[in-house]
């Protein structure tokens, strides 16, 4: 099936939406709802689709863009923080950026999950 901008949209919204449910149960049922232990970030990362590099330039790359989604200093395509969740906590949040990153690559993209401590 060939992307568009709204089956791109929807599945970014998916992504998110994975990622949300990801990361709230990862903060319920393994911190018990108490934002605690190390403080980070993550993100999720773009690299391919259908195991083309994506650059900004290319079709796939304009469309990330339109949709939202910007390029990080190393021009790797990224969707910071997918689930949104709010806490410091970075395993929370890197267990939504994980679910994120499996959301793309069911469709089509090479994605993986990254995080930092803060």
């Amino acid at each position: 099936m060939e992307m568009t901008v709204e089956r791109l949209e929807s599945i970014i919204r998916e992504a998110h939406e994975a990622a949300y449910i990801a990361a709230d149960k990862y903060f319920k049922e393994k911190l018990g709802g108490r934002d605690q232990f190390a403080c980070g970030f993550a993100w999720t990362s773009i690299y391919e689709f259908e195991g083309k590099k994506i650059n900004g330039n290319t079709k796939i790359g304009r469309m990330l863009k339109k949709c939202g989604v910007t390029q990080n200093y190393n021009r790797v395509f990224h969707v910071w923080n997918p689930s949104g969740y709010p806490v410091q906590n970075v395993d929370t949040l890197e267990a939504g950026a994980r679910a994120a990153a499996e959301v793309f690559q069911k469709h089509g993209f090479k994605s993986f999950a990254g995080s930092r401590l803060d």
